[in-house]
């Protein structure tokens, strides 16, 4: 058995931001949650649709890995990517660093993993692998999945290699923090006028606050698509609060992360957007229990209902970005 010492495998809320917590105090670096996930410049909206998909997809954060690429970039950290379409020269990045005494990152598809409680295909999941034996890998995923966990390694092979919607190739990663690396509450600022420009200037109408009045739109005709809308829309409610975005679609988390701004920065800017970001979460929740009484009743004005607090969301979340922006 190899096993990296020193490792304090705690599951956090979101998948992405667990393994940069794992990685990142591996490198003496201790982040909160929330921190992780704004300094990363997480929060985003996309609604997305199209023929060959069942049922239309609502979330609430950037794509996978943008999170980790950003804070990356943001702190000054060495990231070191491997990508192949090998599974032996797969093995052989992960394998290298763990004998070297480093977790890695891995972003591979949650379905074949032997602990995962459900069986759905996710190819953009992300988890920190610290050890491996002859049979089994181990890792930690977020704290609803177990915190530290252990797949096979066939499992593990299956689920790096799958592909489909956010698949990578057998993507791993290392995170190594310079002797010399500013204080994270430097970039707070930064990372949060990134965040704002890109949810304020989406260059398509499925993004960013114009997703969120796409969605206002559409969500009211839910029932009305073929197949099981009322098993659609139970999942599409359990997605948002549940499955790891810490609820309220990620705004719970950008909400903490602007209050713990504020012990950095005196801003009224900041404290405006921290107010309309607890306002939003609030809503979004409201949203989500709505789209889930519709897909139990079978009743439309449910939807109607959370069409209009859509449209309250997509101003109230434009008016946040744009305090923020003037920070």
């Amino acid at each position: 058995m190899t096993i990296v010492e020193g490792i304090d495998a705690r599951g956090m809320q979101h998948c992405e931001t667990t393994t940069l917590g794992v990685l990142l105090r591996h490198e003496g670096l201790e982040l909160s949650e929330p921190m992780l996930f704004g300094l990363g410049s997480g929060l985003g909206f996309v609604y997305w649709d199209s023929k060959a998909m069942d049922f239309p997809f609502l979330g609430g954060r950037v794509k996978p890995f943008e999170l980790t690429r950003n804070l990356a970039a943001g702190l000054g950290l060495e990231l070191v990517v491997g990508e192949t379409t090998s599974p032996r020269k797969a093995w052989q990045n992960v394998a290298a660093s763990i004998d070297a005494g480093r977790p890695v990152g891995l972003q591979l598809d949650s379905y074949h993993l032997d602990y995962f409680r459900t069986r759905v295909h996710f190819a953009g999941h992300v988890v920190a692998m610290y050890g491996y034996d002859a049979q089994d890998a181990y890792l930690v995923d977020t704290a609803q999945q177990g915190g530290a966990v252990s797949t096979s390694l066939a499992g593990l092979a299956r689920a790096r290699a799958e592909r489909g919607p956010m698949a990578a190739r057998h993507r791993s990663f290392t995170l190594t923090a310079p002797r010399d690396l500013a204080p994270p509450q430097d970039r707070v600022v930064p990372a949060i006028r990134a965040c704002a420009h890109a949810f304020l200037n989406p260059p398509i109408a499925n993004l960013g606050y114009r997703g969120i009045e796409k969605a206002a739109e559409r969500v009211p005709k839910w029932l009305q698509r073929g197949g099981h809308p009322h098993e659609h829309l139970a999942r599409a409610a359990l997605l948002m609060e549940k499955a790891g975005t810490g609820g309220a679609l990620f705004r719970n988390l950008y909400r903490d992360f602007l209050a713990e701004c504020a012990q950095y920065v005196d801003s009224g800017h900041l404290r405006t957007g921290h107010g309309l970001y607890a306002e939003a979460a609030a809503l979004w929740t409201r949203v989500a229990a709505l789209i889930a009484t519709a897909g139990e009743s079978g009743d439309e004005r449910n939807l109607v209902e959370a069409g209009s607090l859509l449209r309250e969301l997509s101003r109230v979340e434009r008016d946040a970005m744009r305090a923020l922006s003037a920070l």
